[in-house]
């Protein structure tokens, strides 16, 4: 019988599918699974299910093994290394006066390679550094460029709303946002108020938008008159999450919920 599970290696990454075997595996554990890279720490973020291998186009790499002691140990010296390796390649920056900003280092699992994720407004020239860093760590030194909405994603932080940032806690991949957007949802342009802390607009008008699409279907649309129990008005505005609209009577201002009023 053929199991899949899905594997995280960051906790807000990207879900990669392995085969399980025999293995009982449950959300939340600890494996170490075999990649492309060789072997790499992860966590079990979709409980095994039964898959057809035919239906692949490609075989899935295995779950090596449940994480042990040694696993754990291993990822310390990782951490470790990582904090050495990020100062001192901020300290090799300011020296070369490179334009660019560092911030994340990544080890793989065995050690045999350190990633350096930063920021850049342009191309940069980072041969002089990578071999500052080869001659300081000995291994093989990768250095990726990413956007600025990947640099929150893999830092995290908190939202205007209070909560932590979406793309950290639980979306996978990037949809686009566009102002329309916002418009949809009645909020106010300013980008100061629509945008999040990458400087992008926020993502939620991306999830949120079917809803309130949705939603102001069985609205009058704004501009329409209406009868209701107060008399005949003109929409001027939504409240689409209590499904109430803003209706002008006169020199009044109304909200009303939107099943007690017909359209003139």
């Amino acid at each position: 019988m053929n199991k899949m599970t899905g594997v995280r290696f960051k906790p807000t990454g990207k879900v990669y599918n392995f085969d399980s075997a025999a293995f009982v595996l449950l959300d939340g554990d600890d494996v170490i699974v075999d990649t492309k890279r060789g072997l790499s720490f992860g966590t079990v973020a979709v409980a095994p299910v039964e898959y057809n291998r035919e239906s692949l186009k490609e075989p899935l790499k295995k779950v090596f093994r449940l994480a042990t002691e040694e696993d754990y140990e291993q990822r310390v010296k990782n951490i470790s290394i990582e904090d050495k390796s990020y100062k001192y390649c901020i300290h090799c920056i300011k020296k070369l006066g490179l334009k660019m900003s560092l911030f994340s280092v990544d080890a793989s699992f065995d050690q045999s390679r350190l990633t350096f994720f930063f920021t850049a407004e342009g191309r940069v020239d980072f041969r002089k550094l990578v071999k500052m860093l080869v001659n300081k760590f000995h291994i093989k030194i990768e250095m990726r460029q990413v956007g600025i909405r990947n640099q929150a994603k893999m830092c995290g932080g908190i939202g205007r709303c209070g909560r932590e940032i979406c793309c950290s806690s639980f979306i996978d991949k990037f949809m686009p946002v566009s102002i329309r957007m916002a418009k949809e949802q009645g909020l106010s342009l300013n980008p100061t108020k629509i945008s999040g802390l990458c400087g992008r607009l926020m993502c939620c008008l991306t999830f949120e938008n079917d809803i309130y699409h949705d939603f102001k279907k069985k609205l009058p649309k704004v501009g329409k008159f209406v009868k209701t129990p107060q008399g005949k008005g003109k929409v001027i505005r939504h409240n689409v999450l209590k499904r109430k609209v803003i209706i002008q009577i006169g020199d009044d201002q109304i909200e009303i919920d939107a099943d007690k009023m017909i359209k003139v």
